[in-house]
């Protein structure tokens, strides 16, 4: 038994060894493209494509730098837990490098570190997504390996066993973050008896419920070709990437069975919870609803909270909360848009018997941003830095695969990158005043509280008020 864990560990260090060289390699390939080959976002021809399977799919041909990367997703995220099973999609993506095929885990893990294959998974309330990066050079075996991962996954009873283990592990350690945890019961406050509001990573009890027979089904259910969306970037052409596609998810079922999930918004009226944790300072999440993706005012809403909190140092939450009165090191803001609600939320951690003061500064800055609007400086400060940082997010083969698969997702054409910095310049500070006053009711906010907050207790929503 002893040599048996003697090897064992010898093989983990191999494993762990050549993943450290791949991840090297990847890396060095990948600041090469991004020194050399970085270009404006506008620039970039993306071309649209509808595979013989009838899978939809975007490419951006990069011939410079000899990688791809890929990006897909499928509808039917986290809020697809059943009942009583919730934390199923998160086992999912944490199964899918587990082995499939007729390739066990050890072995499958050693056949990626052999190409240097990079592949990840993760869930959020409404898709599934997975990401590979991998050299031209080993593009089909890649593929190979791809394909039996999304249509062929073991599910092992040991790796099952392994994996649920370290999920619980997980949770144990979330369950003593009071960012998590202040996170975690904002989203069951704020979306209560709605599948948002489930815990997304589960309870120890329903990890343990779950079995090889769940896993299953819900990659049955989900994995399909009609919510299926594809990006590829990088270097392969178009006649390649059409049989690329195919190959790998061309053998899915055609027609995914998801269940039906209502459109929602943030309980009205606000609310207030405590929970209290021995901890030394306070963590807050606070929130309330905001406007859907394609709704006219998402843009100067998004604008408003780059001024508000979302512009790091510059933010006015930012300048109140911490340069003027130094009641925290941090304190943000952001907008979430969802495919059934859309959130503004943010977050403050400050000294327990500074936490209720962080509040009520922030819920201040909500209504006077409310009430007033920007400054002119400060609306064409945001507009600059937004309209000037977007090249940034296409700098990366990766990248540009992220951001514009989540442009398909959202339902945008290849034409909204070129359209997009128009649209914020075009936000006029009539805009951006009526704006504010319906997206910042400073007297809706939902709060969450974790530690122990002097002068602070739990407060039920005022049902009565009507919605925002």
């Amino acid at each position: 038994k002893s040599m048996t864990q003697t090897v064992r560990l010898v093989h983990a260090g191999i494993r762990a060894y050549a993943r450290l060289n791949i991840a090297i390699a990847l890396a060095m390939l990948t600041l090469f493209a991004i020194v050399l080959f970085s270009r404006p976002a506008a620039a970039m021809n993306i071309k649209t494509l509808k595979t013989p399977g009838g899978i939809e799919a975007w490419l951006v041909e990069e011939h410079s730098v000899p990688l791809l990367a890929l990006r897909f997703a499928f509808e039917g995220g986290n809020s697809q837990d059943p009942p009583g099973k919730e934390g199923v999609a998160n086992f999912i993506t944490a199964m899918m490098d587990e082995g499939a095929g007729d390739i066990k885990s050890a072995e499958f893990q050693e056949r990626m570190e052999d190409i240097a294959m990079r592949m990840g998974y993760d869930d959020t309330k409404d898709s599934l997504y997975g990401s590979v990066e991998t050299l031209t050079k080993n593009r089909d075996k890649a593929a190979e390996l791809l394909k039996l991962v999304v249509q062929k996954p073991r599910f092992d009873t040991d790796a099952v066993d392994r994996i649920r283990q370290q999920l619980i592990a997980n949770l144990t350690y979330a369950d003593k973050d009071p960012d998590k945890v202040a996170a975690r019961e904002w989203y069951s406050l704020a979306f209560e008896g709605h599948s948002y509001g489930r815990r997304a990573n589960g309870t120890a009890e329903t990890l343990k419920s779950i079995t090889r027979d769940d896993l299953a089904a819900f990659h049955k259910r989900t994995f399909a070709k009609d919510t299926l969306k594809v990006v590829v970037v990088g270097d392969i052409t178009e006649a390649e990437v059409v049989k690329f596609i195919d190959g790998i998810f061309g053998d899915l079922p055609a027609k995914a069975d998801l269940l039906p999930v209502d459109k929602t918004k943030p309980v009205n009226g606000g609310g207030q919870k405590i929970i209290e944790m021995n901890v030394p300072q306070s963590v807050a999440v606070f929130g309330l609803g905001a406007m859907p993706r394609k709704d006219q005012d998402f843009m100067p809403a998004f604008v408003i909270n780059h001024i508000l909190g979302g512009g790091g140092f510059s933010a006015k939450l930012m300048e109140e909360v911490r340069e003027k009165r130094g009641l925290a090191y941090s304190v943000y803001s952001y907008i979430q848009p969802y495919q059934h609600a859309s959130i503004l939320s943010g977050s403050v951690a400050t000294k327990n018997e500074s936490m209720a003061e962080s509040l009520d500064i922030i819920r201040a800055e909500l209504k006077k941003m409310a009430d007033n609007g920007p400054s002119q400086e400060d609306l064409d400060a945001a507009k600059s830095y937004l309209t000037g940082s977007y090249a940034l997010r296409f700098d990366t083969n990766a990248k540009i695969a992220t951001q514009l698969l989540g442009l398909m997702q959202e339902g945008f054409g290849p034409d909204y990158v070129e359209k997009r910095n128009k649209m914020i310049e075009d936000i006029t500070m009539d805009d951006v005043k009526r704006v504010a006053k319906r997206l910042l009711v400073s007297d809706g906010l939902i709060v969450t509280v974790v530690g122990k907050p002097a002068n602070m207790k739990s407060a039920a929503p005022a049902l009565a008020k009507s919605p925002g």
